[in-house]
C-alpha cells in the first residue's frame, strides 16, 4: 500500500500525523454508505496502524465530530425563543456547554455519526491500548476564510454574497451551532503535540465565545452584505441533526492552560465574508 510506503520510508523522522480526511455529509453517507464507512472508519484504522508500525512515537491527532453522540443532546431541557433554541437556564451545560461525558449509546447518529463514532472508538483504543499519542478532537461547526462553500457546508456566505437560494433544513431555522475557527482548532493541535496524552477525548468548538442559530447568522450575514437572501424553508431536519449544541472545552483547557481561543462570531464572519467575496 502506498500510504505504508510513505511511512516506511520516513519512518521515526514523523513525529505529527494530522488525520483530517472524511465523508463529511449525512445526506451523502445514507446513499452511499459502503464508501462513507470506508473513509471514515476503515482508513482511520489503516492509518492508525501505518503510524504504529512505522512511527509509533508520533502524535496522532483525529479530527472527530460532535455527531458521536448522536442526537442525544435532543434530549436536553430546550426552551424555543425567538430567534433560537436555548437549554434551560438552570441546567449544568448552560454555562459551558457540552462536555465529553455525554453519552455516544442509545441513540440516532445519521449514518455519518456511526462511521465516525467507531473511527473515534479505534483512536481512543489505540492510544488506550498500545500506548500512542492519539487524540480525538470532537468538533461542531469548523470553519474559516478557506471554506469551500459547498451546498451542505459553509454555503451561507456564499449565498449571502451571490444570491443563490438557501435551504433551511428544519426546527424554524433556530438551531443553535458553536462556530470555531481553523485557527484556533490548529493552535488545539499544536498545544496538545507538545504534552501529548494518550487516548485523549477533547470537544473543539466556539463555546459561548462564538455561538449562533440558523436565523442569527442569517441576519447577521444580510446585515453585513446590505442584500437580503434568497431563502427557503423545509420542515425536514437532517437525520440526527442538533437543535442544540454548544462545545465545552473546559477539559481541554484544563490540560493545557496556554491555549486561548481568539476568534468570536462577529470575526469569523467578517472573515469569512471578505474572503469569499475575493474569492468569487
Amino acid at each position: 500500500m502506498e500510504l505504508s510506503r510513505y511511512f516506511a520510508t520516513y519512518g521515526s523522522d514523523i513525529n505529527l500525523v494530522v488525520h483530517a480526511a472524511a465523508q463529511p455529509s449525512h445526506d451523502w453517507a445514507a446513499k452511499y454508505p459502503h464508501t462513507d464507512f470506508a473513509v471514515n472508519a476503515k482508513c482511520t484504522f489503516i492509518l492508525l496502524e501505518a503510524t504504529l508500525k512505522f512511527s509509533p512515537r508520533a502524535c496522532f491527532v483525529f479530527t472527530s465530530t460532535n455527531k458521536v453522540y448522536g442526537d442525544n443532546p435532543n434530549s436536553l431541557p430546550l426552551v424555543e425563543f425567538e430567534t433560537r433554541w436555548e437549554i434551560e437556564s438552570r441546567h449544568p451545560y448552560y454555562e459551558h456547554g457540552i462536555d465529553e461525558n455525554l453519552s455516544t449509546d442509545q441513540t440516532k447518529h445519521s449514518l455519518f455519526g456511526v462511521s465516525k463514532l467507531a473511527a473515534d472508538a479505534v483512536v481512543q483504543e489505540y492510544g488506550r491500548y498500545f500506548g500512542m499519542n492519539t487524540a480525538c478532537f470532537r468538533g461542531g461547526c469548523m470553519t474559516g476564510p478557506g471554506h469551500s462553500g459547498a451546498m451542505m457546508h459553509g454555503f451561507l456566505a456564499k449565498c449571502a454574497l451571490t444570491g443563490a437560494r438557501y435551504t433551511i433544513f428544519g426546527y424554524q431555522g433556530k438551531q443553535v451551532r458553536d462556530n470555531m475557527h481553523s485557527l484556533d482548532l490548529i493552535s488545539m493541535f499544536w498545544e496538545y503535540c507538545r504534552a501529548p496524552r494518550p487516548g485523549e477525548v477533547y470537544n473543539a468548538g466556539g463555546v459561548r465565545l462564538s455561538n449562533c442559530s440558523v436565523r442569527e447568522a442569517i441576519s447577521l450575514c444580510e446585515s453585513r452584505t446590505g442584500k437580503k437572501m434568497d431563502l427557503v424553508y423545509t420542515e425536514n431536519n437532517r437525520i440526527g441533526d442538533h437543535i442544540w449544541y454548544i462545545s465545552d472545552t473546559r477539559k481541554f483547557q484544563s490540560h493545557y492552560p496556554g491555549w486561548k481561543q481568539i476568534y468570536d462570531l462577529s470575526r469569523i464572519i467578517d472573515e469569512n465574508l471578505e474572503s469569499m467575496s475575493a474569492r468569487l
